[in-house]
């Protein structure tokens, strides 16, 4: 539902086209929804890939407003929603795919099952960089691989916005987490408690051999997909590894992980967005998130670059071009 009071927003018109700042009415939230009053949206890859049109698997076609991710403060609480009030923080994975209004816009009527109160030990605005990285981490780490503590961790992307979260998430679990990525990352892993390695100088036997001993990783988590895909499978341990990918796409030979008798699982983190179904389990992940948070054991990063609404479209060009050194935020006023 809309009201007639307009309010601001990008519209992305048609893909391949730079984003317009356009008044668009004010959504009013309908039953078992949230009016959010947005202050920030953290953007992710899959943002510039749906403005490019490459993305036809998230279903968001233009016109459109973009932005997955988004943190703000309840205005208003529609029939049926327990549990939120006006003026809480909130944040959450709350639309711009699947035909649902994103968060490059002031307001945004959003399911309430996907949306947690927000953590109160960081700016509610950083807290916008948290919702698609972490629930990608836990649906690998913890809903697939069931990460104990003691347990052996090889993140490849780890200074990424899911592999970022899944060094944060399995070492606040207790696990040995060892995390890849270049040269310029490495101090960032380290600092998130990971052993970091520059995947560059390092092949994936090496690694198995100098930090498991050649016996492989308990839990391999794969954000990157395609060659490293395929390397993941190599490192898993033999009898009970597991290998999770979040971009598991390819044409990939199992044989390897078949030999060592390991098993894989995929995450797709928009079903329940594209779906409906399975939304209150976001909430529920993300109510973990406030946890690990607010007992300083879950920190973004974050880029140091921070950009307006108006700005929107620079914004994504720094994500798209894989400069950004940390999650990229838009705030709005």
């Amino acid at each position: 539902m809309t009201s007639p009071r307009p309010m601001s927003a990008l519209r992305l018109d048609a893909p391949g086209t730079p984003l317009v700042l356009a008044h668009l009415p004010r959504p009013v939230a309908g039953v078992g929804e949230v009016l959010v009053r947005i202050l920030a949206a953290g953007l992710n890859p899959l943002d510039t890939k749906i403005r490019a049109g490459q993305a036809a698997h998230a279903r968001q076609p233009a016109p459109a407003v973009l932005g997955i991710d988004m943190s703000g403060t309840v205005e208003a609480v529609g029939d049926g929603v327990d549990g939120f009030a006006p003026g809480d923080a909130v944040y959450g994975m709350t639309g711009g795919v699947g035909g649902v209004q994103g968060s490059l816009a002031e307001f945004a009527a959003v399911d309430a099952r996907l949306l947690a109160l927000a953590p109160s030990r960081i700016p509610l605005a950083d807290a916008a960089a948290i919702p698609l990285g972490f629930i990608t981490a836990w649906e690998g780490l913890v809903d697939r691989a069931n990460v104990q503590p003691g347990q052996s961790v090889l993140v490849h992307g780890g200074a990424g916005g899911v592999g970022s979260m899944a060094v944060r998430l399995a070492v606040a679990r207790g696990a040995r987490v060892v995390a890849t990525g270049s040269a310029s990352q490495l101090a960032t892993m380290t600092a998130m408690g990971a052993t970091a390695v520059d995947r560059q100088v390092e092949d994936i036997e090496t690694i198995v051999r100098e930090y498991t001993n050649g016996e492989g990783f308990d839990v391999v988590y794969d954000t990157l997909g395609g060659a490293t895909l395929d390397a993941s499978f190599v490192a898993a341990r033999r009898n009970g590894g597991h290998v999770v990918s979040s971009l598991g796409w390819g044409t990939h030979s199992l044989a390897p992980l078949s030999f060592r008798a390991a098993t894989y699982s995929g995450v797709f983190t928009l079903m329940p967005l594209l779906t409906g179904h399975g939304r209150e389990q976001h909430g529920r992940i993300l109510a973990e998130a406030t946890r690990l948070a607010d007992a300083g054991k879950l920190v973004p990063v974050l880029s140091a670059q921070r950009f307006r609404l108006a700005d929107g479209d620079a914004a994504l060009d720094l994500v798209e071009s894989g400069r950004s050194a940390g999650k990229v935020i838009v705030t709005l006023p």
